[in-house]
């Protein structure tokens, strides 16, 4: 029997043993604790354990599993909360009250719970790897499929007739070859570290629409794209993801909570079982996973609650969902990589993260995409990760880092979030690269002036920061009047329509066609203003028509199912102007 030879935090290591395999889950102490292998030499073996290792002695037992760290995957998880590595939370408090206790071997899935199934296949059908066999509701959102696992095809030698079944229920046998028989039952494991395979990737050309005008307009993102919000405290990271999970058209939401503070988590989970989703007036946990891994938690299962989210995510995928993964925040996580690899003795590389700092965090972003999955469906998964920057300094390394494997990148800023300028996301810091890949998307379903408007607001946004250096050096009076005009027209913009109301009916949620009548009146109004301005009028006087105001206050005034009284705006703007001009 292999035992431990000695103990360091998480990590633990086995002398003179040739037991277990790299990435091989594994058994530690009398306590049965969940570990991880995480190296092997002739000498020695290291583990890495992803539960609390107080009360472990050398000498104690370590036992092989034979398999890799895996995700179980059935009907049940969608509504559930985990930890960092599956185990039910709800379940574990029953069990142990509002502390999570070592060894508590809890099956991911409720083994009691009965699903109404049916079957899809037939006896003497061929099936291959991603084939659909079974579906079951599994909230009355989310239909479940089950599928094939990726590795194995058969001939159906037995197919269970329609009817109620647990999770662990044989429902489906296939015959691989002459000799082997598999039993399928609604659950299947998975390796949280490999990603799933597909059949390919398909062209990003779909946004995520969110209804927040900064991110849909400005700043947009695609359905199997990336993004990353930075930012320091009380910016509003987690508050915009909030905003984007409940909003955003995504079929399921996973949502990590990595290493964040107990309260807040507390606060998350509460949030979302009382948020109704919008779209079909159910509760939002009816398509929404929560991984909750606080701060509190070993710091080891912090590591494996991004990669439990991600197969999670990708495991719905497969059945043909659109997932938006929200992981906050993945700096706590690379803190985690920090601690461990301190422990391990690893060469530390800038300010003391691993050298595997990047490739760590290229592995979990690459896993986005939208794809063909193996039975023919689209999917896709969109990944939005936190970033905690400490003290709200974009250049260190998980920033960086990050900003190298994503495509979208909103950076949030003290100053707009302490104004209570929220989403607080700086437009002249922040970029998206996907915004000529949704062109097409946004010309066909918005009309084609959509990204003739946008393109012109972000000018006058540029245009507005470097005129404000000039003020800030000699004062606004030196300023010519069409320059005057620029900073009042950016004002409009960001005020009346960057900056967001999420508490207001019309404003948490606004649609693309009304976003595209926004900015019409605004630039309508920059236009004839600039017309008069090359004709002799004052700005004085154009400002004293109070068509500016007006604006501003329009994402109130005109409600979203109302759209046909901007008619009513654009008709004032030529009427007041028609005079003058």
């Amino acid at each position: 029997m292999d035992s431990i030879y000695a103990i360091n935090g998480p990590v633990v290591k086995v002398k003179d043993t040739k037991s277990f395999s790299m990435r091989e889950m594994v058994l530690v102490g009398k306590k049965k604790l969940i570990g991880e292998v995480i190296g092997v030499t002739d000498e020695m073996t290291t583990i890495q354990v992803y539960e609390g290792t107080a009360g472990l002695m050398p000498g104690d037992p370590v036992e092989s599993t034979g398999t890799p760290m895996c995700a179980t995957l059935g009907p049940g998880i969608i509504s559930n909360i985990y930890d960092g590595i599956q185990r039910p939370l709800k379940s574990m408090t029953e069990l142990s009250g509002v502390y999570v206790t070592e060894g508590s071997a809890i099956p991911s899935l409720d083994a009691e719970r009965e699903f109404d199934v049916t079957i899809k296949v037939k006896q003497g059908d061929t099936l291959s790897g991603g084939d659909i066999y079974a579906e079951c509701p599994e909230t009355a959102l989310i239909t479940h499929k089950c599928m094939i696992p990726p590795d194995m095809n058969g001939t159906v030698v037995y197919a269970a007739p329609n009817g109620k079944y647990k999770v662990n229920d044989v429902v489906l046998k296939l015959q691989i070859d002459d000799e082997t028989t598999a039993e399928l039952t609604l659950a299947q494991k998975w390796p949280i570290r490999t990603p799933r395979p597909i059949k390919k990737r398909l062209p990003i050309s779909k946004p995520l629409i969110t209804g927040q005008r900064i991110v849909d307009t400005v700043l947009p993102l695609a359905k199997g794209g990336t993004a990353a919000i930075p930012g320091g405290f009380g910016t509003g990271k987690t508050m915009t993801q909030h905003q984007l999970a409940k909003w955003c058209d995504a079929d399921i939401i996973v949502y990590i909570g990595c290493g964040e503070r107990g309260n807040e988590m507390t606060q998350v989970l509460e949030e979302f079982s009382e948020l109704i989703d919008p779209k079909s007036g159910r509760p939002l946990t009816d398509r929404t996973v929560l991984i909750a891994n606080t701060s509190n938690m070993p710091v080891a299962a912090r590591e494996a609650s991004i990669y439990t989210g991600i197969t999670l995510a990708e495991y719905y995928r497969d059945m043909g969902y659109h997932i938006a993964i929200m992981a906050d925040s993945t700096s706590r996580w690379a803190e985690a990589l920090r601690e461990i690899s301190g422990r391990l003795e690893e060469m530390p590389a800038e300010e003391g993260f691993p050298a595997y700092l990047p490739s760590r965090l290229s592995e979990f972003y690459e896993r986005a995409g939208y794809v063909e999955t193996m039975n023919g469906n689209e999917g896709s998964v969109t990944i939005i990760g936190a970033v905690s920057p400490q003290g709200s300094d974009f250049s260190e390394p998980v920033t960086q880092n990050t900003k190298r494997f994503v495509r979208c990148f909103w950076a949030l800023d003290k100053s707009l979030a302490y104004a209570r300028h929220y989403p607080a996301i700086n437009w002249t810091q922040s970029y998206s690269e996907y915004s000529e890949d949704l062109e097409e998307y946004y010309n066909e379903h918005v009309g084609e002036k959509f990204c003739k408007y946008r393109q012109e607001i972000s000018t006058l946004l540029v245009e507005e920061n470097n005129l404000m250096e000039i003020v800030k050096l000699i004062g606004a009076d030196v300023l010519p009047d069409d320059q005057k005009l620029i900073i009042e027209i950016a004002r409009v913009i960001r005020v009346g329509f960057l900056q967001q109301n999420a508490f207001h009916k019309d404003d948490t949620y606004v649609p693309l066609e009304k976003q595209k009548l926004m900015m019409k009146a605004i630039l309508m109004l920059y236009h004839k203003a600039l017309e008069a301005i090359s004709t002799g009028t004052p700005i004085s006087e154009i400002m004293s028509y109070g068509l500016f105001d007006k604006l501003i206050k329009m994402k109130y005034d005109i409600p979203n199912d109302k759209l046909e009284m901007f008619d009513d705006y654009f008709s004032m703007i030529n009427e007041k102007f028609a005079v003058k001009i």
